[in-house]
């Protein structure tokens, strides 16, 4: 295992958000463990597996004697020989009793008589806890994507260059309705039709006399200038705000030819970039008729 993070801190600080973050950056990952329980589940043959980047749990005080239990729980950890890594979130108090309200769940100490006594007790007594995370994270002013941006920094070292953004081009025909997946829809219907050309209307987009009709047009060239640097200025951002997928329709008439060979000239562009989008033609096999 490469990594193992316990995630801990106060109900409402937003442990079920870290949580999806780490599963985003494909770590194993379980809510609500025993921490007597977790040098046993450190055995498991999880390393065994490439595509699990390393281990994250969230325990806390739903689980009883958790306060009691993990001091003798880290302790046996570290006595191991594993070194974790202990990130603790906290809000200000209203920010959690408006959170409560919110979700109208019940606070795991339940046996105060107010919801804002439950949490004044949590936090006094959780403070044990605090004192031994190696990262502190106060919540009160973040939404669920800013947080979600802070932890996968937190995973990634800080290094932006890693991006869990899973980019598809898809090519398609308007007739047969447009992706539901789309987030950016293009219409090339502006452009001049290779289906009303003879020799050329029995081929698709993937073929070189198409591809070569298409991009060989000055209106497609400018195209695809100000379109691919407009694509090179809204990925980042979209990255930015941690995007899991990033669709980009492209679309024609039949979605045979142009979207074809135009989708091909962007999945070519952001592969150069490094990108490693994926490309799908949804259309290219409707309607083939032969001559």
């Amino acid at each position: 295992m490469q990594k193992v993070y316990i995630i801990t801190g106060l109900s409402g600080s937003g442990k079920t958000t870290t949580i999806q973050a780490f599963e985003d950056a494909l770590f194993y990952c379980v809510d609500n463990m025993p921490i007597e329980l977790l040098p046993r589940f450190l055995n498991l043959p999880l390393k065994e597996n490439p595509e699990v980047k390393g281990l994250a749990v969230v325990m806390d005080m739903r689980s009883k004697n958790f306060i009691s239990n993990y001091a003798p729980g880290i302790c046996a950890i570290e006595d191991s020989g594993i070194s974790v890594q202990i990130i603790f979130l906290e809000a200000d108090v209203d920010t959690l009793l408006k959170r409560f309200s919110q979700t109208r769940r019940h606070h795991p100490v339940s046996n105060e008589k107010s919801l804002l006594d439950s949490i004044k007790l949590e936090k006094k007594l959780m403070l044990p806890v605090k004192q031994t995370a190696h990262n502190i994270i106060d919540t009160t002013g973040l939404n669920v994507h800013q947080l979600k941006s802070q932890i996968l920094d937190l995973i990634h070292d800080g290094d932006k260059s890693i991006s869990l953004t899973k980019i598809n081009i898809i090519s398609f025909g308007f007739k047969y309705g447009i992706p539901n997946e789309a987030d950016l829809v293009m219409d090339m219907r502006f452009l001049i039709n290779p289906y009303f050309i003879p020799e050329l209307k029995n081929q698709d987009g993937e073929s070189k006399a198409v591809k070569q009709f298409i991009l060989s047009n000055n209106e497609t060239k400018l195209f695809l200038e100000k379109y691919l640097n407009l694509l090179d200025y809204l990925i980042p951002l979209y990255k930015k705000e941690n995007k899991a997928y990033l669709t980009f329709a492209i679309g024609c008439t039949g979605g045979r030819h142009r979207s074809v060979a135009i989708a091909r000239s962007i999945f070519e562009h952001l592969n150069r970039k490094g990108l490693n989008p994926g490309l799908i033609h949804r259309d290219i096999a409707r309607d083939v008729k032969q001559t």
